[in-house]
């Protein structure tokens, strides 16, 4: 590579840099020419914003069928909160609440990414059909990795800092672009020396998760230096406390903050958006799509 490391110097791209086009995964292969959906579905009773809207049976085929009406790319079904503070719950808890949630999905024909750092619901699910794991922890356990490599699943490696319970106590960087961007790349070093395949990985450097304010819109702004390790890019943003520690409004009220920071993040890299809100997101990815057939930059 021939970019500078010094943010100083750091200067916007205007290229993808991408190792492939194509998100890999033995389940099938997602194409990257435009962004892509992901639709959350939190089988939780106590997730930050819609804890309990999809925990029961009824919420949850309501909720499948919106990402089917409007054609979510991906199902990102989590069974544990990692809103700041939030402890954890057991393996067996863990499972009772995801595995239904992806089987249901799979049986709908819908690409699965399952959020979870444990590498035993990791195997399950992957078991009943899930194509993607999405560790919010980094991927720091090796039998993580292990299991991934053994399904030949995608992976999206996030950046956190400490855990959910105490991420937020005091996060300190010398440059959080950098930074995060060091540590994605490491740890995606550590997942292809594993045997997970360079093509089957995507990076999310992690919005909310150990970060200030300014932290979160540094990255925001930085996407395209982050993308120059040359993986796609996730961006979960959504109604998250950067967006309402801006416009000072509740998660259900922070839509249009929302969607901007997402349209923000498409035109700065993000190849995923990871979004509570599925109509107004897909519509918004539809516009972005029509800019970049007329020669717009997304």
């Amino acid at each position: 590579m021939f970019f500078s490391k010094n943010s100083a110097e750091r200067q916007p791209l205007r290229w993808k840099l991408l190792l492939s086009n194509v998100l890999t995964s033995s389940r099938g292969d997602l194409s990257l020419e435009y962004p892509l959906l992901m639709g959350i579905l939190n089988v939780t009773p106590d997730s930050f914003s819609d804890g309990g809207s999809f925990n029961s049976a009824d919420g949850l085929v309501s909720r499948v069928d919106e990402f089917l009406f409007h054609k979510v790319d991906i199902a990102d079904i989590g069974g544990e909160s990692t809103r700041p503070g939030s402890d954890g719950v057991s393996i067996e808890e863990e499972l009772t609440r995801v595995l239904p949630a992806v089987v249901h999905c799979v049986g709908n024909g819908i690409y699965v990414s399952v959020d979870t750092m444990k590498p035993q619901v990791a195997y399950e699910s992957l078991m009943a059909g899930a194509a993607m794991i999405n560790d919010v922890s980094g991927f720091r356990d090796p039998d993580m990795i292990a299991v991934c490599a053994e399904f030949g699943c995608s992976v999206c490696i996030m950046h956190m800092l400490g855990e959910p319970r105490t991420m937020q106590e005091n996060p300190e960087y010398t440059d959080v672009v950098e930074d995060v961007r060091r540590y994605l790349t490491e740890a995606a070093e550590r997942c292809v020396k594993a045997g997970i395949k360079e093509s089957s990985i995507c990076v999310d450097p992690g919005f909310g998760f150990g970060k200030t304010l300014e932290d979160n819109y540094k990255m925001l702004a930085g996407l395209e230096w982050i993308k120059s390790a040359g993986f796609p890019v996730l961006a979960g943003i959504s109604r998250k406390s950067m967006i309402g520690n801006v416009v000072n409004k509740p998660p259900l009220k922070r839509l249009a903050g929302t969607i901007t920071a997402h349209t923000a993040a498409v035109m700065n890299g993000a190849d995923i958006i990871r979004a509570h809100d599925i109509e107004e997101t897909a519509d918004m990815l539809k516009v972005l799509r029509m800019l970049k057939k007329a020669g717009g930059k997304c």
